[in-house]
Formats: C-alpha cells, structure tokens, sequence
C-alpha cells in the first residue's frame, strides 16, 4: 500500500521498504531520489546547487500525489496489478496539458520493478530506472564520447571516466526535457529499441532530476543552472594557445614566443607540458632545466604571452610530499592489495618505470594541501593557468571498486574525481583574486563552475578522427561545459614532413579557430616518444610547409579579429549557461532538418560552420537552417535560399556563414 504526504512543500511516500521525495528543485524542475535504506541522504557528491524557493503546488489523493512546477508535472501512482505482490508506485513526468513527456516503464509481471535495488558487495545496490521508450525520440549530451554520434538513440553509454571519454550523465531529449543522472559512480545508460534504462553499479540510493521547457535552449540553460554557471573567461584565454609535447627547457619555450613575436603572430598562452617537475607528487619545477622560472613568466609577460603548467594529480613513492600524505590519508587508498595506481615514467628512475598514486580529489583537506603545494611551487612566480592532466583519474587495471575515496568506494563516487580536482585549483586562485581557467582532460557534472575547460584527449591524427570531434563538442557543450577544445591535429601519430597531416593540419586549424579555446598541441613524429625525455618533432604555426604556413597565418589573424565576438559568447556563457559552440537545434529546433547534423555547427548565435573532415575534399553539402537569412561569410555576399547547397571548399577555405542582421558582416580583413 502507498502511503503519500507532504512535508514542507516536498512530496514524500512510502511503499513497502521502498522511501520516495519528489521535490521541485529550481524552475520548471524536480529532484527524485528514492531508496530501500531507512532514508534519503543529502550527498557532497551531488552535482545540483541548493534551489531557490519554487512555489511548487502538491496535490495529495488516496495512493497517489501531483506535483506541479512551472512547466513540469509529476505525477507518482500506484501500477495495477492482475496477479501477485504489486510493483513499485510509478513515476511520470509530464506537460501541464497533460502530454507524457517521460514515464517509468510498466514492468512484465514477472519481471524486475521499475526500480531495481540489487545489493552489491559492502552495504551498497546496484540501482536502476527504466522508462519507456519513443521511436521518434532522440538524446543528445552525456558528456564528450568518440563515437561519432550526436543523436545517441540506440547507443549504449559507459557512465565511466577515460581518457577521450569524458562522462557527465545528462541527456537532453528531443521530446522536451532533460534528465540529470545525479550519482557518480560507476554505470550505464540504454537509450534502446526497447527500453531506456538508467543503471548506478554501487550506491546508496536513486537521485536524478528532471526539467522541462518548449525550447532545447532552455533546457541547457536551467541544467547549467542547476549544476553552476561557468566564471567569466580572462581575456588572455580567448586567443591563441601554443603547446606541443613537449618543452624541454625554459630556453627552448622562450625562444618559441620569441619566435611567434618576430614573426607578427599573435600568441596568448603557452604551455609547458609534463616532466617539468622535479619528481610526479613534488609540484615544483627541476632546476636543471628550468633555472629562473620568475624571468621566464616576466619576459613572457611582456610579450603579452600568459604561461599554462601542466599538473599531474599523481604522486611518486619517492616525491618528497608522499610520505607526509600517505600518513595523513590524503591518498587514494585501496579496499585490497597495494594501492598502486598507475606505472609510468618519471625522473629519476633507473628502470623507466615507476608506481604512482593518485591524491585524493574528493577530500577537502588533500585538495588544500596540493593547492599550497602549487601556489609555492609556481604561483610564487605568478603563474595563474593551470593544465589538469590525467584526471579521469587515469588508473591501470581500471578497477574503480577496489579505490578508497574520502566520499566512499571508487564505483560509487569516481566520476566525480575531475571535477573536485578541479574545485581545489579554483578555490585557490579564487582566494588569491584571480579568475580560474583550468584546462582539464575531464569533467563530471558541475565542472564548468569551477572554470574547467576540457580538451578531448588523446586523440589520433586522423581524418576520421577529426570528423568524430564535431559531434563530442556539441554534445559536451549541451552537458553543461562551455569552453571546449581539442588538439589541433590531433595528439598522436602526426607526421608534419606528410601531405596527409599538412592538409589535415590546416582542416583542423580552420575548425578550431571557431572553437571557444584555440589550441595548437600533440607529439609530432619522428621524435623521442617514450620516457622522461620525450618530445616530439616542431609543432608551431611554421612547422607544416609554407603552404599552410600562409593559410594558418590568416587563421591566427582572423582569431584576433574575432576575440571581442569570442569574449561576448563566453559572458553568454557566464551570465546564462548559454553555451558558444552550439548544434543547429538549439537555435532552430521549429527546422526538423537541424536535429539530424552532426558536422556542423553555430559558434554563437551568428557564426554557421562547417568544416571539411575528409582528405582531399573541396567541397562539400551544407544545409542552411530556415528561420534566417545567410551571409557568405567570406565575401559578405548574401546567400538565395535556406536549406542544402553545394558549398566550394578549397583548402584555404571551409564554409562559413554569418547569420544575416547579427553581430558580424564578414570575416574578411
């Protein structure tokens, strides 16, 4: 029997062991967290910010409740039965007219609920939520995936961190609303034929949220609310980023900006990438090779040029940090056997190979510790940018339930590993007065709040590699994470001396100058590739030809033209959770045509983009939503009609168009 009340504007129902709230959280959204424990807990892993009072309205009947916010209704009733115990009340989500827009699914009578709670090893449940499916339904978001796919209807998605694969578990679909799977563990969701099917391998209790509008737009925006809106973008990171891997000396780094300086390039940041440091775990640059890191930062300063670290959370048994945070329990232990994470080179290793840890991210007082280790370490010199590498966390074998985190078991809170690292970083730079942006391999729900400005990994230097960044970066863009970015040209197996990488070189650079970050990194071939002393071979602007010297030349000026553009999406970004990279949808979703594209894209609300991603194309289709009026943007030419044309394509060009009436009228100097 249901047994249902009210309990301050939440509603609350009991159903055998099962305890259920529904309560509205933030407009036209509600929060549902169920359990068989003997009741619902507040986590600190939760992604959603503490709501504003909403004014929900409850109505309370004989085994069922409503609940009503704004454009959201939620209905929970009891599911009839012909034979046998009774299922689990049902919970559906629906229109204020009464339209369906998510229900849980009606079990076979001899089937599991609708809500399964399997006990899984210590005092935990695998949990799941299956709903109904739609034919016509399609789901877009979940983080950033490789897959190719920006509709992910049919797919089947790891809610797990890796490397290229970045988990946040929000889907927006294409029947109105979006669903936050607010538990980060580890899991799955089922966007199937037949079902969908939400699935949390180790947890205490079900908890996600549900919002609702007419709009897609909306719906990313009151998520991104929800969860946290990005901080204001420094000026410095709207221009161009030099990286390579990697630098091996404060002279060849300086010699670089120099470079870019003689040469009238405009240059923004620059990165000095891993085995900087003296030792994984001791946070401070080797004096061998980088003698006077003070006049480093100041010459570049002058230059106009902001310097990025790199930083590994990971810690060498050896690091004169491990022993003080082993005995303080500010390392990522183990249920069972050694804890011992990850083998990989680090200086000083006769062998080529050592174990590392991981510090632990989800507890407060080790993200201090890190963080003063960081600010003596380079904050001391005035560097502010910080590149977080390798915090997925990246662990072999991936075994997330034999990890010990301050918040509990690994396959129960792991996911949310990046973002709490990224939460220590910002929290000190904002104590010290600066705006934080983190460049970072990950993210879970709520990083953006944190300045995390995720890249998409390790990513090979292909073409067809290239082609699968466009849809990751609109999905991880509707997931709540604004500034985005990818290598350009990819990170591994790039050979600069090749016609293929040239031109996929210049394909890339002509994408990523419409990117909210614009950054130039990745190992070149031949180089050394392996240990400590690794780099690869040239990778600035001129190391490509002269050919697409020329070509990425103009790109580099074009980028500085449009920096006032790029910083007004990114307060967009700031201000609404709006965010700059956006699928055609979210600006015409009345055209059914834009929720099909998936290599194209708006950058902002003015800029339409469509890149080349096949070698030796020039040309190619582009479809031009109804709903405006277009601009060839390189000629300023107005463009006759709305929908598919065949668009030239030669390599000093990818089409662009301008939305006519908006902010720009051509791309043109």
């Amino acid at each position: 029997m249901l047994e249902v009340r009210e309990e301050r504007g939440v509603v609350v129902a009991r159903a055998g062991h099962e305890t259920i709230r529904i309560e509205a959280w933030g407009p036209d959204a509600v929060r549902v967290r169920t359990t068989l424990g003997s009741e619902i807990v507040d986590s600190p892993a939760s992604a959603l910010l503490e709501p504003s009072p909403s004014g929900a309205e409850i109505q309370i009947n004989d085994g069922s409740a409503r609940l009503r916010n704004g454009e959201l209704v939620v209905e929970l009733a009891e599911i009839a039965v012909a034979a046998g115990e009774p299922f689990p009340p049902r919970i559906r989500f629906l229109r204020p007219n009464g339209e369906v827009l998510l229900s849980e699914a009606v079990p076979h009578f001899s089937s599991p609920a609708q809500r399964r709670y399997v006990p899984a090893a210590g005092d935990g449940f695998r949990c799941e939520v299956t709903f109904d499916p739609h034919d016509d339904e399609r789901f877009y978001g979940l983080g950033q995936h490789q897959h190719g796919l920006l509709d992910q209807k049919g797919a089947v998605i790891d809610l797990v961190q890796r490397n290229t694969e970045v988990s946040i578990p929000f889907a927006l679909s294409s029947r109105g609303y979006g669903l936050l799977w607010n538990m980060p563990g580890v899991g799955r969701v089922e966007f199937g034929a037949n079902r969908t099917r939400w699935v949390a391998d180790s947890a205490q209790q079900i908890d996600y949220w549900v919002t609702a509008a007419r709009v897609p737009a909306d719906i990313v925006r009151t998520y991104v609310r929800a969860t946290g809106l990005p901080p204001r973008m420094p000026e410095w990171g709207t221009g161009f980023w030099q990286c390579k891997l990697r630098y091996r000396t404060q002279e060849e780094l300086l010699e670089v900006a120099r470079e870019y300086k003689r040469r009238g390039l405009p240059l923004s940041v620059i990165v000095i990438d891993y085995f900087h440091w003296s030792m994984q775990g001791d946070w401070r640059f080797d004096p061998a090779e980088w003698p006077d890191p003070q006049a480093m930062v100041d010459e570049l300063r002058e230059l106009g040029v902001e310097l990025m670290v790199s930083i590994w959370p990971t810690v060498n048994p050896k690091s004169r940090n491990y022993e003080e945070m082993e005995r303080r329990g500010l390392l990522i232990d183990s249920t069972c056997g050694l804890p011992l994470h990850l083998t990989f080179w680090d200086k000083g290793d006769d062998i080529g190979h050592t174990f590392v840890r991981y510090y632990d991210a989800t507890n407060p007082q080790a993200r201090r510790f890190v963080w003063d280790q960081v600010s003596e370490g380079y904050g001391r010199y005035g560097i502010r940018a910080f590149w977080l590498d390798a915090c997925e966390p990246e662990m072999r074998p991936e075994d997330p339930g034999r990890n010990l985190l301050y918040l509990g078991k690994g396959d129960a809170v792991q996911s949310v590993y990046p973002r709490e690292h990224a939460r220590g970083f910002a929290e000190g730079l904002q104590a010290e007065g600066e705006e934080p942006l983190l460049l970072c391999r990950s993210a879970w729900a709520g990083s953006q709040r944190y300045g995390a400005a995720v890249w998409s990994g390790d990513i090979a230097s292909t073409f067809e590699a290239f082609a699968d960044q466009i849809p990751a970066g609109l999905n991880i863009a509707i997931s709540g994470i604004p500034w985005w970015t990818t290598d350009i040209g990819g990170f591994h197996g790039g050979d600069p001396r090749t016609d293929y990488f040239r031109e996929l070189v210049v394909r890339w650079f002509q994408f990523a100058v419409f990117c909210p970050i614009f950054r130039l990194h990745g190992i070149r071939e031949p180089g050394e590739l392996r240990g400590a002393v690794q780099t690869g071979a040239a990778n600035e602007a001129w190391s490509f030809g002269d050919e697409a010297y020329g070509i990425i030349s103009e790109l580099l000026a074009l980028r500085e033209r449009l920096r006032p553009y790029v910083a007004a999406q990114m307060d967009t970004a700031s201000g609404s959770g709006m965010p700059p990279l956006r699928a055609l949808f979210l600006e015409f979703p009345d055209d059914p045509e834009t929720w099909t594209i998936s290599d194209e894209f708006l950058f902002g609300p003015d800029i339409l983009v469509a890149p080349v991603t096949s070698y030796g194309a020039r040309e190619r289709r582009v479809y031009l939503p109804s709903g405006a009026s277009w601009l060839d943007g390189w000629s300023g030419e107005p463009v006759e009609r709305t929908g598919w044309i065949d668009a030239r394509a030669p390599l000093d060009r990818i089409p662009v168009y301008l939305r006519q009436g908006g902010a720009l009228a051509s791309l043109a100097r």
